[in-house]
This record gives C-alpha cells, structure tokens and sequence, in this order.
C-alpha cells in the first residue's frame, strides 16, 4: 500500500531533465503517435470510460465531462496533431542585446519543469496536459479524482505507450494515487513540483489555493453572464443565451445568468420560453422578471436567491436579471462575476465599446456566445484550462504559457568591481 508519494515525485523530477533535451522534432513525433494511439484503442478506451460511467448517478452534472466517445476520442487524437505543429515555446530568445563590449545577454524561454494538476471528472484533461507539457519540455504529476479512475489509468497507460516507443522516460507523465490523503502532499512537494494547476469546482480552485505552498495558477469556476442590451437583435440574443447555456451546460464557459434591459425584458423573456423548456431548463428569476415568467406560465420557476447570483450551475439551470441600463449591468458582473467570460448583445457601439473595455474577465464577447473560450477554438492547440487570474497567464492556459524566462550571459573574463 502506497504511503507517500515522494518517490513517483522524485522520479518525474528526473524525467523532466530528458524531456528539457528533446528535440522539437522529437515531441511531435511522440505526440502524433499518441494521436495514433488512442484512435487504435479507442474500443478500450471507452470500455475502461463505461466503468466510470456506470458509478456516477445519472443526476450529477460533472458526468457529461466524464463522457468519452468516438467522437470526444477524435478530438482528443486532432487536438494532440493541432498540439505537435504548433511552435515549440521553449529555447526561444525573447531578448537580447550586448550589455558592454563583448557581454553579451539573452532572455531565453525555458520550460517550467514538473507541473502538478488536480482536476476532477475530465479524464481529457489527462491528455491534454500531458500533450501540452510534453510539448513545451516540461515533466507532469497527474491527480485525477476517484471518479474518473479507469479512464485515466487506461489513457496513461497509452501515454506511457507512446513515451516508451520514443525512448522516453514513462515518469515523465505520472498519474497519482486517487487518494485525498495525498492531495497535501503533492501540494507542499516545493522540491519536486515547480507549479500547481488545479481544475475542477470552486471548492476544489480555493482549497488549493489556501494550502498550496507550490506557486499557483487558477483555471477559474465560470461564472459567466450575457447583458442583452436595450438595442439588441433579439433573435440573435435568443439564440446566443440559448447556446451558451444548453448546449453544454457543464462546461465553464457556459452562460450562469442572462442580464436583460428593462426596456426590453417583457419582449424578450418570452422568446427564451419554447426553447428553454425543450431543454428543460430551471429559471431562477429575480423578483422583476419572476412575474413574467408567471405571466407565461413557465413550468420550472423558482424565486431566484442572493446565492443564485454568482452561481455556477453547471446543470440545465440559468439565473435571470433584470437591470436599468448598462452601469446597472456593469455594476452586477462587477459583483458577481468569476472573471471567466462575459458577453453583451447590442447594436449600440458605445454600449459594446464601454462593456468591452470595463468589464474585468479573462474574455469578453460582442455579439457572440461565451461557449468560444476554449484553447482549441482560439487556436492554441488545447488548454489545460481557463485562467481567471491576472499573473504569468490569463484565458485559455495554453502552451505558450508553460514556459519561464531565463538569462544566460556570456563572456570572455569580463569582472565587475
């Protein structure tokens, strides 16, 4: 029976040094095999995925980001190539320039080392954060919860797989016992682990965030609203709540809260009413626009708390809010906001300037659903997850941010007195 976990530490902290002298060319052929791997084992994949599924309750949130299928696999294999042909951040000169006569000074990108990720229910964070560290050099310890267990061991066994083909080291990707016991072990290994990423619900971000003596980066809870606007296209704001909050409700990006201008609100709510109940979804409306939803007889109507406001539901479940203008809008994302995503639905350019530029998150929308903030669809290959922070990475935390600085001076016997 495991009783520390030091040892696995240890062992990916040597590893890191072998992954740091690969070669670009070497890491994309390590991750194209592994996209050809997991294609090759998709049966086992998910049949490995089905024992998790058949353990969690079908009335919990998190099991749709526990779901693989074909298609999920697919995407897994298409990210990992998207991955392997991007730039390889490391050994990149970011400065240079000679200090004086013959000392002469770089700023290189250097990878980060060993990064630790704690995440819950996704067994594709699993390859996404091996795919992104192996690609920028750098060595990582995996703490997956309880739940997505068979999955991720099946899916670092075929890391491993792809590692050992490659005449790399297996501890370069090392998956950690599931137990919480070893959860504040991992998160006061300063020796060992150089940066802690952790994903999952908010409980999960602050408990880390309180106990970790290893540098953290958050990949915030969603908390994400969408201001429909006194001139907005109504249809299209129909459309853009809508999207953004069933078509994965799950997911952080999803929208929590639709703001509605007063002006408009008697028009507009009823609009969401066909929809919303084709995907069943419970409104918890604000004591202005509860009588409109009484008014059209909604089925699934609760009166919205203080709490509901700020409130990842991550379920089939949207707050409602009605406000007086735009500062009224603004003064409520202010308040309740996580710093994730935030959306305006308008045709009045100074309302989108002012929402574009004033609201404080990690991406802000014009016109379009907050479901795009994701590392693929910005182009970054994948992510190890949303950023709310405002230190070293904000957004999609993607590769380009698994990178540190370092300098290397070079000389020929100069001395400084």
């Amino acid at each position: 029976m495991t009783t520390t976990i030091v040892p696995q530490l240890q062992a990916t902290q040597q590893a890191a040094a072998q992954v740091r002298r690969l070669t670009s060319e070497q890491k994309t052929t390590l991750l194209n095999r592994l996209a050809d791997i997991l294609i090759e084992n998709q049966a086992h994949i998910m049949a490995e995925n089905q024992k998790d599924m058949e353990r969690m309750p079908d009335g919990d949130p998190k099991k749709d980001r526990l779901f693989l299928n074909e298609k999920r696999i697919q995407g897994l294999a298409d990210s990992l190539r998207d991955v392997a042909q991007l730039p390889d951040p490391s050994g990149q000169v970011v400065f240079e320039r000679e200090i004086e006569q013959g000392l002469k000074l770089k700023k290189i990108a250097v990878p980060l080392g060993v990064v630790g990720a704690i995440f819950e229910s996704r067994p594709n964070v699993t390859v996404d954060v091996a795919a992104l560290c192996l690609r920028s050099g750098n060595a990582c310890v995996l703490k997956g919860g309880k739940e997505a267990d068979f999955s991720n061991r099946c899916l670092v066994g075929l890391i491993h797989q792809a590692l050992q083909e490659n005449g790399v080291d297996t501890n370069a990707v090392m998956l950690l016992p599931t137990d919480r016991q070893f959860v504040m072990e991992l998160l006061t290994a300063t020796r060992y682990v150089d940066i802690i990423i952790p994903r999952g619900s908010e409980s999960l971000i602050q408990f880390v965030r309180k106990n970790s003596l290893i540098p953290t980066i958050e990949t915030g809870a969603g908390v994400c609203h969408g201001y429909v606007e006194a001139t907005a296209d109504l249809t299209k704001a129909r459309d853009i709540v809508v999207n953004a909050r069933v078509s994965r409700p799950s997911v952080c990006n999803s929208m929590d809260c639709v703001i509605v201008d007063k002006a408009i609100a008697a028009t507009f709510l009823p609009m969401l009413k066909d929809d919303f109940i084709k995907w069943n979804v419970e409104v918890f409306a604000d004591d202005e626009s509860y009588p409109l939803f009484e008014q059209m007889q909604y089925p699934m109507l609760q009166h919205a708390q203080p709490q509901d406001f700020g409130r990842e539901f991550l379920d089939y479940k949207m707050a409602v809010k009605i406000v007086d203008g735009l500062d009224e809008a603004l003064s409520h994302i202010q308040n309740y906001s996580s710093r994730h995503s935030e959306a305006i639905v308008s045709q009045n350019q100074s309302a989108i300037d002012r929402f574009l530029h004033e609201v404080d998150a990690a991406a802000v929308y014009a016109n379009a659903s907050t479901r795009f903030t994701d590392g693929g669809v910005f182009g970054l290959g994948a992510e190890i997850g949303i950023s709310t922070q405002k230190l070293h990475a904000r957004g999609p935390f993607a590769l380009e941010k698994l990178v540190t600085e370092k300098w290397v001076v070079v000389g020929d016997g100069q001395v400084r007195w």
